[in-house]
């Protein structure tokens, strides 16, 4: 029996238009089902998809469904986009009290109509709002992801792709981890290219592959706001991520990739969202994997975590 794809979004700015374009581009879904609250740049938004569809590889229906949220009920997954992209434009947490507070607009609608399937948050702060939803909905854990830092580690990849004379980013296994925020860290110990540790490649051939990890790092951590400061938002690569984590999930690939899940333990953390190398299929997060840390790698972890609690005690819900 054939089945049909279907994707909501919640917010059609920047991001959540790009998440739906690149969805139609890639032939993700057969179906998506657009929420935002402002009716005028939603139907904006429709009109320049539909006009889009001949150029995509199929035919997609795409519904625009205002605010009526529970029109979502039927969705395989609902990605979250909603929220204020002026107010992160110095830090993620920015947003904390708008995204939040919009959150609770249609978190509970959305549960209550029966929704089953899974949830990915993009909104910011990341951590924060996949948290919330798992609080306001009662929803299984493992059913909400947070792109979390799928796009940081994308980023370190690329940093450490052109310190390494531009090796293929696809041939370098290396995470931030943590928060999607200025408390990230990269997780070196672990990191490779092609298999070959990172420390042992820059012993080997120090002339391309010994470099400064420390600049490194905070190049991936600050990307962002290299795009925030001359465009006032992100959105191309932050799009990409949510439909990758959007592909793993419609195709069941058990991909494994960096995302936001609810801790269960995992270095003594628990009750809260952070990132961690996770294994993504129809089911959800099937997986969290632990990476073997250094000393100051796991005190990172824990202060990157601790930052995000110091964000949630700050909202009346926690």
């Amino acid at each position: 029996m054939l089945t049909t794809r279907s994707v909501g979004i919640i917010g059609m700015g920047h991001v959540g238009a790009h998440v739906a374009s690149a969805l139609l581009s890639q032939g993700l879904a057969d179906e998506l089902r657009l929420c935002d609250i402002d009716e005028k740049k939603l139907a904006a938004e429709v009109q320049d998809l539909h006009d889009a569809l001949l150029f995509h590889p199929y035919n997609t229906k795409i519904v625009n469904c205002g605010d009526a949220y529970e029109e979502l009920s039927g969705c395989d997954i609902i990605v979250n986009a909603a929220g204020n992209v002026a107010a992160s434009s110095t830090d993620r947490d920015g947003e904390l009290f708008c995204t939040t507070d919009i959150c609770r607009t249609f978190a509970e609608r959305v549960a209550g109509s029966g929704f089953a399937g899974i949830w990915v948050n993009i909104s910011n702060p990341c951590d924060v709002i996949a948290t919330e939803i798992w609080h306001l909905t009662g929803y299984d854990p493992s059913r909400i992801i947070g792109t979390g830092t799928a796009l940081d580690s994308a980023r370190l990849r690329a940093q450490i792709s052109l310190a390494c004379g531009d090796v293929d980013p696809k041939s370098i296994d290396a995470h931030m981890i943590g928060e999607h925020g200025f408390s990230q860290i990269a997780a070196w110990s672990p990191a490779t290219i092609g298999g070959v540790s990172l420390s042992r490649l820059a012993l080997d051939y120090p002339e391309r592959f010994a470099f400064d990890h420390d600049e490194v790092e905070e190049l991936a951590r600050r990307g962002g706001y290299v795009a925030m400061a001359g465009k006032r938002c992100t959105e191309y690569a932050i799009a990409a991520a949510a439909a990758r984590i959007v592909a793993a999930i419609l195709h069941d690939e058990h991909a494994v990739m960096a995302a936001s899940t609810l801790m269960r333990g995992q270095y003594g953390e628990e009750g809260i969202f952070a990132s961690l190398p996770c294994v993504i299929g129809k089911n959800g997060v099937e997986q969290v994997f632990e990476l073997d840390l250094s000393e100051d790698e796991l005190a990172g972890f824990h202060g990157s975590c601790a930052h995000i609690r110091e964000n949630i005690a700050r909202l009346t819900w926690w």
